[in-house]
């Protein structure tokens, strides 16, 4: 890789501001000073040092965030903070979410670069798991809970295909569960619920894939996926 371009993938700078920064002599690679732009470095096995500072240089980045309520998932948008307004603006370059939550929804959100990763875990072949915790008005029969199992009829040309039902709490007019579910429909959950007699007060993800939301994590917050779950991820 040219060494302007790994600068500027590391968002050193853009890249004319780069490249006067490397004429200037103030990147050394290996130990020795480079002032050529189009230098061609080895980004894997290079030690390359800018301010005193070892450079590490990564193609792909990997962030859990626990999305609040409030945010919308998108890269950009006009009115409303996104997702991308809750990293820091050196996080990476083309990062986007990986499938989306409704603004009101809070939880587990997978933020990437790597499209081959989410093309995976969003097309609809692979039948990736998506678990929320969701609080309901109304109440829950034994019935619905059937029709939840079995598929639902939410208003599409087809059903819903089966979910998973764990029941948490129940009270005379309020209860708790997990839902698990593979597919994306728009506000899926919230019409399986509503399709079931009830209504959605509070919506958390809580589980996508092998991926489980960090319970250290506060609202707003994010943290690097660790290798282990990295590699979990790919195998699905």
């Amino acid at each position: 890789m040219r060494l302007d371009k790994y600068l500027t993938e590391l968002q050193i700078g853009t890249r004319s501001q780069v490249k006067q920064i490397i004429r200037k002599g103030s990147v050394f690679v290996n130990g020795e000073p480079v002032k050529k732009p189009e230098y061609s470095v080895d980004e894997a096995n290079d030690t390359i040092i800018y301010n005193g500072k070892v450079l590490s240089y990564q193609k792909y980045q990997y962030f859990m965030l626990y999305k609040p309520a409030g945010v919308v998932t998108a890269t950009k948008d006009n009115f409303d903070k996104t997702v991308l307004d809750l990293l820091p603006s050196d996080a990476g370059k083309g990062l986007f979410p990986v499938g989306r939550l409704d603004k009101d929804t809070e939880g587990l959100l997978l933020i990437t670069n790597d499209g081959e990763l989410a093309h995976r875990l969003l097309a609809p072949k692979k039948h990736v798991e998506k678990t929320y915790y969701t609080e309901c008005s109304g109440t829950i029969s034994r019935e619905a809970v059937a029709r939840l199992e079995q598929g639902i009829d939410i208003g599409d040309d087809t059903p819903t295909k089966p979910a998973k039902v764990k029941i948490l709490s129940q009270m005379t007019d309020m209860y708790t569960l997990e839902l698990t579910i593979t597919e994306g429909r728009f506000h899926q959950v919230k019409r399986m619920i509503a399709a079931a007699g009830g209504q959605v007060t509070y919506l958390k993800r809580i589980a996508m894939g092998t991926l489980t939301l960090d319970s250290t994590l506060e609202k707003g917050s994010y943290r690097v996926l660790t290798e282990q779950e990295l590699v979990e991820l790919k195998q699905l």
